[in-house]
């Protein structure tokens, strides 16, 4: 579990995903559609800047497979004579570095790549990694999403279809489960959680669990609700992760710190849990949007959980739309 190189704290979990954070300005007022859509633009281009420069920190964890910390979601890669699977493909701007993290692991080419979901920060590099071999592998939804311009209503932004090259060419409905290098793995679909595309993947002999943006270790998660994710989901796919789970599985966050384990993900569902409850009972007393925001229901775990780029007041926002 030693890294080999250290990625900048700034960098650590930069994602898609955090574009949600500019619709708040300091005052916190909201921002217009109009300059929600032209701050989402400023920074999914700041995304891409800084993924073409930042470093790439190696986590080698048991069993041949190691994470990839710095290019957008954290990136699990399985290395054997099949090739290198990767779970997720970071930004494609990353390519450089990702090349030479990929070349560290080993020799062997990148035959496999599963994508988690279909947020950009998780498969901005599909196109890239298929070049050079990679078979794509998704849930069906992600290839959906992937295909047609996808609206974020909370980044007010449109993201159009990439190219062919970058979709999936073999999905699955529900569960699938195959094998690389010697180790099972198992894949599941969580239905609505942070999006509606969301699966896990289970490196089964070496017992590490990738859950994707299913869990947000250190940070408030972003709900994607324009393509499917809703709380309640999130709380069944916290749920789902744990029933996976013993002391002894590494657990591999979508972002925040990338080694994990059970405690965390335990601690991190019942947060979950208790934000949920304190905000639906403010919205039944009839409070508005304003006035939950301001009763801090997230108070109690703002200290862990409140740093990242969701902010409290953007979580709890997101926690009301689906309460």
């Amino acid at each position: 579990m030693t890294p080999v190189h250290r990625a900048s704290p700034s960098r650590r979990g930069f994602c898609l995903c955090c574009l949600s954070a500019p619709a708040l300005i300091a005052s916190g007022a909201w921002l217009t559609p109009r300059q929600a859509f032209a701050e989402a633009r400023g920074i999914v281009d700041t995304i891409k800047a800084e993924a073409a420069r930042a470093p790439i920190a190696i986590h080698r964890l048991r069993g041949d497979v190691a994470v990839l910390e710095g290019s957008g979601g954290n990136v699990a890669v399985l290395t054997g004579s099949d090739g290198k699977l990767m779970v997720d493909a970071g930004i494609g701007a990353s390519r450089r570095q990702m090349t030479g993290a990929l070349a560290e692991l080993g020799a062997e080419p990148v035959t496999r790549l599963i994508n988690t979901h279909w947020h950009f920060d998780h498969s901005d590099g599909n196109e890239w990694l298929h070049s050079v071999g990679a078979r794509i592998l998704a849930h069906e939804n992600t290839r959906k999403h992937l295909s047609t311009t996808q609206r974020v209503e909370d980044w007010s932004y449109d993201f159009p279809a990439v190219p062919a090259g970058g979709l999936p060419v073999d999905v699955f409905a529900q569960d699938h489960r195959l094998r690389a290098n010697g180790t099972t793995l198992q894949l599941r679909h969580y239905g609505p959680a942070h999006t509606d595309s969301d699966i896990s993947v289970h490196f089964v002999e070496p017992d590490i669990l990738h859950t994707g943006d299913t869990f947000w270790n250190g940070a408030y998660p972003f709900i994607d609700y324009s393509t499917g994710g809703s709380i309640d989901g999130t709380i069944r796919a916290a749920d789902a992760n744990l029933a996976m789970t013993t002391d002894r599985t590494i657990v591999v966050p979508g972002h925040g710190r990338p080694v994990s384990n059970r405690r965390e993900l335990q601690d991190f569902r019942d947060m979950l849990v208790d934000v949920r409850m304190k905000v639906a009972a403010l919205k039944r007393n009839g409070l508005s949007l304003e006035q939950v925001i301001a009763a801090k229901p997230t108070g109690d775990h703002d200290a862990t959980w409140g740093s990242f780029v969701i902010s409290p007041d953007l979580f709890t926002r997101l926690v009301l739309e689906g309460v």
